[in-house]
């Protein structure tokens, strides 16, 4: 079964966003080709049960495995030595990338308090847009009872195809990113 937000980029947003900027070929209109979601875990370095832990709920949250992330250098202020364990990510594409996009957009956001929306100003020279979120507990799948401490996690929403920044903000507002500012 395709996704819901799949289907609404083909029948509504990409004929939006040809007749916008005037993109005469559907090949050439930008698209979310990936989201990496990522939760650095500083305090791994002493226990690994609590990477371990966060790689669970990164696991409930996605819907798929998370892989270990290393240190590639040592950084004596941080007492981290080169390979040592610092965080875990997960690459979504395709169908499971617009099923957590979906969730992302309309459960878990909307669970923020005192949201008022995303900041627009996230986007890099490519196009690609980063969300910040300081707690894992918005997300419906994780139990709250269970949390032993919260932990934030960095969402980068990979936009290939997009031109400018202005592209790229108008591919997500049509999906439904509530952003803030002048909407």
């Amino acid at each position: 079964m395709t996704p819901r937000l799949q289907e609404k980029f083909k029948k509504e947003i990409a004929p939006k966003m040809m007749e916008t900027f005037k993109l005469k070929n559907f090949y050439s209109v930008p698209h979310v080709e990936k989201i990496v979601v990522n939760m650095g875990v500083g305090e791994g370095l002493q226990d690994v049960k609590l990477l371990e832990k966060s790689m669970d709920e990164l696991a409930i949250i996605t819907g798929q495995k998370p892989i270990m992330r290393r240190a590639k250098k040592a950084i004596a202020n941080f007492k981290v030595r080169a390979g040592g364990p610092v965080g875990c990510k997960v690459t979504l594409r395709r169908a499971m990338m617009y099923e957590f996009m979906d969730r992302l957009i309309n459960v878990a956001l909307p669970r923020i308090r005192d949201f008022r929306g995303v900041q627009g100003e996230s986007f890099d020279k490519a196009g690609n847009f980063t969300l910040g979120l300081t707690e894992q507990n918005i997300f419906p799948e994780i139990e709250f009872d269970r949390i032993t401490r919260t932990q934030g996690m960095d969402i980068t929403f990979v936009i290939k195809n997009s031109k400018s920044k202005e592209q790229s903000r108008e591919l997500l507002r049509l999906f439904g990113m509530p952003f803030k500012g002048k909407e």
